[in-house]
């Protein structure tokens, strides 16, 4: 029988071509195990190294089943394609073939173009569904965007949650929508020509709807734990498929440009080293023939997965995600210094300038946060390998109020930092409602009850203990609980803002900046094979960077973040690509950068 999957997927029940399905499912502390279907239980067969198999001639899209284990509780498929309801009870077969792509010639788009909106489904619109972010792709599309990147779909327990707490990771959560409806979106954004990237989580399960402890504990390492779970054992080769079909899964069946990979810093013990370049080499030559991009989300500032090779092409992983520069530019905006923004307070400009020119702005200097050396040297690797932001999931929605840019920074600040974020050639990201100055807050929510939901919301509160706002318990008491519903209300998008005066304006400004990348940077990264840019630091609060780009031209930034005109030191400005006000044009031709103010330009190969 010939199976109905493109790659050799091991996990999950799948339907075969002439009828039926198998099922299968990793269950080494079991003895016997029973496949529950169509009302009855029959006996699944041992095929050794732990694993249970059994075909069903009559089995059919649409029915569920369950696994019953010796003592005789049901648990669902931890690989299901979808769940017939919540994340305990009976799974669903799905037909991997029913859905008809109108856009099965998309072969994707270089990462060079990337501009990348990061969003999460249930608050993005206020349906809270893959087709809800459909209906605004076109929008999107307009500003600029190529990319959309997706917080993890996969069903976790419950309606409401950023989704890093997902337990059955092959299933797209139905209150998005579905498997279905991700599909009918992935086809609509390619039919526009944007870019659909999806965040994964390999580094622990939630804690509430996994039940592979119960039947294989091997699962996990009873000796290491992450800061969200039990730590996972990397080295079984029935868990390292896990999570290699789950990347080629959602690859393959779902058509995406890529994924994110989060956290990988704590995908840590034996066969964790080698289990990312494993899932990126398999992934590249399953999907040879398409533009893919897998990014990286690593505190430990690293650039070992993401080498190229001497035609510069991608060997492993694409990009990572440059903590450095939302931390530098948070401090410029703020002047906040607490928590990690104690690395940056010193010198917030110095680290930006850094970042710009280098890659990283810590490349095995001592961090006082981490306690130790972070870092490695990052000039060498090219802009397309990091990914910027100066807001995200993360960095709005871990602040005790979920308080974006918009409310924390003074404007005029927040436009040249947005100017220096999307005008220089590293790829920028934007977090959802950036765009046109979102100013409600992005909150940290769950859908939990009892005992885990006290402890959820008790645990958040006690996060924040060190930082002098919430030093005291009363003023801990205020931080909203996770898993009240109007915590999750407030972190909507406010498409009103969006069609206000300011929000239309704030959106022709970052439309506007994205037009000169679209046309001027984005053709010139491609053979751009190093940052290596050249800085240099003003007076005052004052900086000009220069990078030599992939065709010989050279981009130069002028930017002055004080209150004070800062002598170019002899820049000999050419037409510009972007100016931040009327007169910093005139004061460039005397020699001097205007306060508060960003200038670009872009100077052709010579000859």
């Amino acid at each position: 029988m010939t199976q109905r999957f493109a790659t050799d997927i091991r996990w999950g029940a799948r339907l075969l071509d002439d009828g039926g399905a198998l099922f299968r499912l990793w269950a080494p502390a079991q003895s016997e195990l029973l496949l529950r279907i169509g009302g009855s239980e029959r006996a699944m067969t041992p095929v050794g190294e732990g694993w249970f198999e059994l075909v069903v001639a009559e089995a059919r899209a649409g029915q569920d089943y369950a696994f019953v284990l010796a003592d005789g509780f049901a648990v669902p498929d931890p690989a299901a394609r979808a769940q017939a309801g919540d994340v305990h009870g009976a799974s669903r077969l799905v037909d991997p073939k029913a859905y008809a792509w109108q856009s099965g010639d998309w072969r994707g788009r270089p990462f060079e173009e990337a501009v990348i909106y990061e969003l999460h489904v249930g608050t993005f619109s206020p349906e809270g569904t893959f087709a809800g972010v459909e209906a605004r792709l076109d929008e999107l599309k307009a500003t600029g965007i190529t990319a959309i990147e997706l917080m993890p779909v996969a069903q976790f327990a419950g309606s409401r949650g950023w989704g890093y707490d997902g337990v059955l990771l092959y299933a797209p959560h139905p209150a998005y929508g579905g498997a279905e409806g991700l599909k009918r979106l992935v086809d609509a954004a390619h039919a526009r020509g944007l870019m659909v990237l999806l965040d994964v989580v390999y580094n622990h399960f939630g804690p509430d709807g996994n039940y592979l402890h119960m039947y294989a504990p091997q699962f996990f390492d009873p000796e290491r734990h992450t800061p969200w779970g039990a730590g996972i054992h990397y080295d079984d080769p029935a868990v390292r498929a896990f999570f290699i079909d789950n990347a080629l899964y959602w690859l393959g069946e779902y058509q995406l440009d890529g994924l994110r990979f989060d956290a990988i810093n704590e995908i840590k013990g034996p066969g964790a080293e080698s289990l990312l370049p494993e899932i990126a080499e398999r992934a590249r030559a399953a999907f040879a023939g398409r533009h893919l991009h897998l990014t990286s989300e690593d505190d430990r500032n690293i650039v070992a997965l993401h080498a190229r090779d001497a035609a510069g092409e991608i060997r492993l992983f694409t990009a990572e995600w440059n903590d450095d520069f939302h931390h530098a530019a948070h401090c410029l905006a703020t002047g906040e210094h607490e928590g990690y923004y104690r690395d940056y307070a010193d010198d917030p400009l110095g680290h930006l300038i850094r970042v710009l020119a280098e890659g990283f702005a810590y490349q095995g200097e001592v961090s006082e946060h981490w306690n130790g050396p972070r870092g490695v040297a990052s000039a060498g690797q090219p802009p397309a390998a990091f990914v910027t932001f100066l807001q995200n999931h993360d960095q709005t929605g871990n602040r005790a109020d979920g308080e974006r840019l918009t409310l924390l920074a003074e404007a005029g600040m927040l436009r040249l930092l947005q100017a220096i974020h999307l005008l220089s050639p590293q790829i920028p990201l934007l977090f959802m409602g950036e765009e046109y100055g979102e100013t409600a807050p992005f909150l940290f929510f769950t859908d939990f009850s009892g005992d885990l939901a006290d402890a959820v919301r008790e645990g958040r509160r006690r996060e924040f203990a060190a930082w002098a706002r919430f030093s005291d318990p009363q003023s801990r008491q205020a931080i909203a609980d996770p898993n009240d519903p109007q915590t999750f209300e407030r972190s909507r998008l406010d498409w009103e803002r969006a069609a206000s005066p300011e929000g239309r304006a704030e959106r022709a400004f970052v439309k506007e900046l994205l037009a000169i990348r679209g046309r001027e940077i984005v053709p010139r990264l491609a053979g751009m094979r190093a940052m290596n840019g050249e800085a240099e630091r003003l007076s005052g609060a004052a900086f000009r960077v220069a990078w030599r780009m992939g065709d010989g031209a050279v981009l130069t930034m002028l930017a002055n973040l004080g209150a004070a005109p800062a002598a170019t030191n002899g820049f000999s400005p050419a037409a510009p690509l972007y100016l931040s006000g009327p007169g910093v044009g005139a004061q460039l031709r005397d020699g001097k950068i205007a306060p508060m103010s960003v200038a670009v330009f872009i100077e052709a190969a010579h000859g």
